[in-house]
């Protein structure tokens, strides 16, 4: 298993100007952003062992995790792109 952070910012490179403005301005998309930061960073303890749990549970972080994603990158791909992110 890979212990490596999922980070946003590492998962939608191209999407930074984007996924700032839309944590700004739109508040389910806010809420959901920090929901996955909150999921992966359990992930990551989880996986790293500084707080290991059963294989059950961390099936159930890592799909939530994929859920969320999942969702903001909808919200990303549909939303209109920014003028920073054309330069």
């Amino acid at each position: 298993m890979s212990s490596t952070p999922h980070h946003l910012a590492e998962e939608f490179p191209d999407h930074l100007v984007q996924m700032r403005h839309l944590r700004d301005t739109d508040g389910h998309f806010h809420r959901i952003a920090r929901e996955y930061e909150e999921v992966n960073h359990r992930v990551h303890k989880a996986e790293t062992n500084v707080e290991p749990c059963d294989d059950f549970h961390m099936a159930e972080l890592r799909k939530r995790r994929m859920v969320l994603k999942d969702e903001i990158n909808g919200m990303l791909t549909r939303a209109e792109p920014l003028a920073d992110e054309e330069a």
